[in-house]
């Protein structure tokens, strides 16, 4: 895990690029009249979560999804050719 420590005066320049670093998972630490400071998001920013997931093909199937595009093919040049 990424960790930063930077004074007040740099984190109150950057706080932007400070918060998005600690939304990436880099801990953010600043310091304040001798007082340390931890900037963490208020929810986890589990990456997993995040992840669309996506329509696996059986390989065993992959012939009758062949043929399937093949006839969708067909019937879309036959609608295109009446215009």
């Amino acid at each position: 895990m990424l960790h930063a420590h930077v004074p007040i005066s740099r984190f109150r320049k950057d706080i932007f690029s400070l918060a998005e670093a600690a939304l990436n998972g880099t801990v953010v630490e600043f310091t304040h009249k001798g007082v340390t400071f931890r900037v963490i998001p208020e929810q986890s920013t589990d990456k997993i979560r995040n992840i669309t997931p996506l329509e696996v093909i059986n390989p065993a199937y992959s012939d009758n999804l062949e043929s399937g595009t093949i006839e969708l093919r067909r019937e879309m040049e036959k609608d295109w050719s009446k215009l």
